[in-house]
This record gives C-alpha cells, sequence and structure tokens, in this order.
C-alpha cells in the first residue's frame, strides 16, 4: 500500500451546540418499558438532548456555528464553500447548507449537504480539506448536526433509548506550512442498506418491503458487527497509509454510537479505551454531530492540545465509513 503525502490543510476553527432540553434514562420508563441499568449498560448513555417542537437541524447548525465564531472572531472571513453533513434536513428539497449560508449572509460562496449518515462529519470533511489543499476553495465552513428526536419511534426501546439532537462546526483552511490531514481511508458497503433506514419515496429496498412509516429502523445486532469489524480494518489501513501505528495516536474520535461498541473497537486495536473520546454519555447517539462533539469536549476539556495526532472514524448507515488521521492546531 502506497504512503499518502499530508494534505495542505488544515481544521483552524471549532464550534459546536446541543438544544437545552434533557431526556434522562429516569425519565424513558414513561415512554417504554425500560430502566437507567439497562440502558447504561448497553449502551453508555445517561441522557440524551432534544431539539424543541419548532427547533431544526438548520437551526442546531446556525447555533454552532454561532459558537464557532464567539470563540474565534473573523472565522467566517473569506469562507468560499459551506459543506453541511446530515440526514435529517428541515426541508426535503431544501440543502442545510443554503440555510447557513443564507443566514450568515456568505453570497460569495457554494453551498450543498452531504448524506452519509453517521459517517457525514468525516466524509464532509474528507471533502473539504481535498478541495483546500488543491488549491479550489481556499477556507470552507464544515457543519454537521442532525435532529434525530423528530424521526425516532418511542414505542420502540431499541431505538429510542439511543437517539440526541446536536449540531458542531469547523473551518478548514489551506495550509501550505502545516499540512494536517496526513491519511483518510473511505468506504461503504451498501449491501447492508436495510441494516439502518427510514422510509422515503420508496417503500422497499433491495425488493423487500420497509417498515418505520418515515421513522428510523435499525438492526442493531447488524450494526454492531458492521462496526467492530469495518473500523479496525479502516483504521489499519489508515495507518499503514501514514506509516504510522495506533501508539502514534493521542485521541481516537468514533463516532459515539454505542459505549460497549466502542469498546470492541478499541480491543480490537490494542488502544486503550481511555484514549477514545465520545459524546454519547449525557448527548446520546447524535449522527452527523457525535464526532465535533466529542472533540469539543476534548478541546474544551483540556485534553486535546496543539500538536496531537487525532483518529477520526465515522461509521452509519448506507452502510458507510470513513477515517481520517488529522493533527490539531
Amino acid at each position: 500500500m502506497s504512503t499518502l503525502a499530508p494534505l495542505n490543510a488544515r481544521i483552524t476553527g471549532i464550534g459546536t451546540y446541543v438544544p437545552s432540553r434533557i431526556l434522562t434514562n429516569e425519565q424513558l420508563p414513561q415512554l417504554v418499558e425500560t430502566n437507567d441499568e439497562w440502558i447504561v449498560q448497553r449502551t453508555g448513555i445517561h441522557e440524551r438532548r432534544i431539539a424543541a417542537e419548532h427547533e431544526y437541524t438548520s437551526d442546531l447548525c446556525i447555533a454552532a456555528v454561532d459558537n464557532l465564531l464567539a470563540r474565534y472572531p473573523g472565522a467566517l472571513d473569506g469562507v468560499e464553500l459551506v459543506i453541511a453533513a446530515t440526514h435529517t434536513p428541515d426541508l426535503s428539497s431544501t440543502p442545510i447548507a443554503c440555510l447557513v449560508q443564507a443566514h450568515f449572509g456568505l453570497t460569495a460562496a457554494g453551498a450543498y449537504d452531504v448524506n452519509a449518515t453517521c459517517a457525514g462529519f468525516t466524509y464532509a470533511l474528507h471533502q473539504a480539506s481535498a478541495l483546500a489543499a488543491a488549491g479550489a476553495h481556499r477556507k470552507i465552513l464544515v457543519v454537521s448536526g442532525d435532529t434525530l428526536s423528530k424521526i425516532t419511534d418511542y414505542t420502540d426501546r431499541s431505538t429510542c433509548i439511543l437517539f440526541g439532537d446536536g449540531a458542531g462546526a469547523v473551518i478548514v483552511e489551506r495550509d501550505d506550512a502545516q499540512p494536517a490531514f496526513l491519511a483518510h481511508h473511505i468506504g461503504a458497503d451498501g449491501r447492508g442498506a436495510a441494516h439502518v433506514y427510514r422510509t422515503g419515496l420508496a417503500q422497499q429496498l433491495h425488493g423487500l418491503p420497509l417498515d418505520g412509516d418515515g421513522k428510523l429502523v435499525q438492526n442493531g445486532r447488524e450494526v454492531y458487527r458492521f462496526a467492530v469489524s469495518t473500523v479496525p480494518q479502516g483504521v489499519e489501513r489508515l495507518l499503514a497509509k501514514s506509516e504510522l501505528t495506533i501508539g502514534d495516536v493521542d485521541w481516537f474520535i468514533p463516532h459515539s454510537a454505542n459505549l460497549r461498541m466502542i469498546d470492541s473497537i478499541c480491543e480490537k486495536l490494542g488502544l486503550p479505551l481511555s484514549k477514545a473520546l465520545t459524546s454519547m454519555e449525557y448527548y446520546g447517539n447524535t449522527s452527523a454531530a457525535s464526532i465535533p462533539l466529542a472533540l469539543d469536549l476534548g478541546v474544551q476539556g483540556g485534553r486535546v492540545k496543539p500538536g496531537d495526532l487525532l483518529l477520526l472514524y465515522g461509521f452509519g448507515g448506507g452502510l458507510t465509513h470513513a477515517g481520517l488521521l488529522v493533527r490539531w492546531g
């Protein structure tokens, strides 16, 4: 396998947002047969954030960019492109990226959405870093967010205990002096699309009838198998491309789907769980937002420091997966 040259791009700012409403494990038995001990033992989740009735994915993404601007004044100056990662847009025909672009008056910037479900952030970040490194756009705003509470069936205890709402935003800029995107690995297996889906125009998939009536349907057992086999293999390929080892990684930041799943992945990688940054404990599974939320918790908590090597890995419906090795700072 050939070694990849680092891409001349860098993350230069981050912001995040979660809604104010909290749905705790203690409240869920009012909706479905479950309990706090059962949820924590199987998922590691204690509570999740839920968007207000009239609060949508664009609102969450805009709030995440507001947070970014409060921490990095002038961060939007010169933005040439907005990429949004989501699979719960406010409107099926209107990109979230366009709503963010309009809100912040980025009239000189193009805008489009990426739908790779829970791998959306790493897919979008991969695109942004490649475009910046190629010189197509020197400065790109990447936002990722989902309002999974609006597509969750709260009578299904296998899914309703998992999901929450949130958003993240990062600025990606071309940087010839300190290239920070060291390697990438991207993949998909559409044969497993029926393991995570929600119905749309089509009511069948691969010739089979679909359930859910517009709510999220997930085969947790199959998704678990996919993640614990595919992610370690992808990480091995990433490390080989960059001529690094797992010991060189300062922080592993996977999609925060389920703590038991992440523990299994870490065990296969020979990586202590203590080196994994997650966000599901108090935010739930936030799909495309889970990685930036976990990263920002590490940044604001002083754990992630300039120069740290980050291993970001998203995986989810489709089935999709994508990993990046990124130098922070």
